[in-house]
């Protein structure tokens, strides 16, 4: 409990640092929303005006404590360019682009342990090799490619589904979660592969220890001492490499999005940069942190079960 306590402090600490330094460095950016909102209309009188409405006038720190005050309280601001609530406007892409990020990780989870294992125990031969360079193509080719084409395949050529009709989660579920599948399986392809060979080489490496040679010599089976001792052995490395994956997957869906035609937030972030509104670009810079040091404190957590000696404090 100690642990978990000491890591949500962290979190909540770091998060109110990533906060302040999107806060702050938006308001450095060069331009001014309010010139961008008024577009061709814009004189001084009326950026001054629409400056003092948008409370851009007032000093960094006020702005940024009712921001954050706000944000606790699931008051995100008002876009600028929607004018409604930032959170009325994100909260149904959130859910889409956390859909696709869960059912990519899911994948790679499901995909990338049982044939990780199974690569351990082919050491050597041509079965090996051939998988091995398969494996680093597969690591090679970014997710929007493998998005292009999986698009051309299934949606051009086969017709499986239909590019750009992507049905909305609440009203038809299934359907939607049929239409993820291709982005989740152009994203994981590349994070399976390297899941597989970090398992591979972990698995082979503990293999080789003195504690598997003494467990096999006193008339232990082979396989018994894989899935008993060395898997859960291997499994902290490669948990802390799929926290990272579960953080990447967020910021490789954004572009995944662009390629699927999906209404996530990809589509409104660089909607939002482009026409200068900052409330909305916060938000979504602060709940795709939110997301990655989650993954990261869940990490911890988990490493911190299968192995006890990683409690802060040096527990046995």
């Amino acid at each position: 409990m100690k642990y978990a306590a000491k890591r949500i402090a962290m979190l909540l600490l770091t998060m109110v640092i990533v906060s302040f330094l999107a806060f702050a460095a938006f308001d450095l950016i060069s331009g001014d929303p309010a010139t961008a909102m008024l577009g061709t209309q814009a004189t001084a009188e009326k950026v001054e005006a629409l400056r003092e409405e948008l409370g851009l006038n007032r000093p960094l720190l006020v702005r940024y404590g009712e921001w954050l005050t706000g944000f606790f309280t699931g008051d995100l601001g008002t876009s600028y360019s929607y004018r409604q609530p930032v959170w009325d406007l994100i909260a149904p892409k959130v859910g889409v682009t956390l859909c696709l990020s869960a059912l990519s990780f899911l994948l790679i989870v499901v995909v990338s342990i049982p044939l990780g294992v199974r690569a351990a125990g082919r050491e050597g031969g041509r079965l090996d090799a051939a998988a091995t360079a398969f494996n680093q193509l597969c690591m090679a080719v970014p997710p929007f490619f493998t998005g292009i084409l999986l698009t051309w395949i299934f949606s051009t050529i086969l017709h499986v589904f239909v590019h750009g009709s992507f049905p909305s989660l609440g009203d038809n579920f299934g359907g939607a979660l049929e239409y993820l599948l291709f982005p989740a399986v152009a994203i994981a392809i590349p994070r399976v592969a390297m899941t597989v060979r970090m398992l591979r080489s972990t698995i082979r490496q503990e293999m080789g220890r003195a504690y598997v040679r003494t467990a096999i010599s006193r008339g232990n089976d082979r396989p018994g001492v894989l899935y008993g001792h060395v898997l859960k052995n291997s499994l902290v490395p490669v948990v802390t490499f799929l926290a990272q994956t579960m953080a990447e997957i967020v910021a490789g869906s954004i572009v995944v999005e662009q390629v699927f035609a999906i209404p996530g937030l990809g589509r409104l972030l660089v909607a939002s940069i482009g026409s200068r509104d900052y409330p909305v670009v916060q938000a979504i810079v602060v709940i795709l942190a939110l997301w990655v040091v989650l993954a990261g404190t869940a990490a911890d957590l988990i490493n911190q079960r299968i192995d006890p000696r990683l409690r802060l404090g040096g527990g046995a």
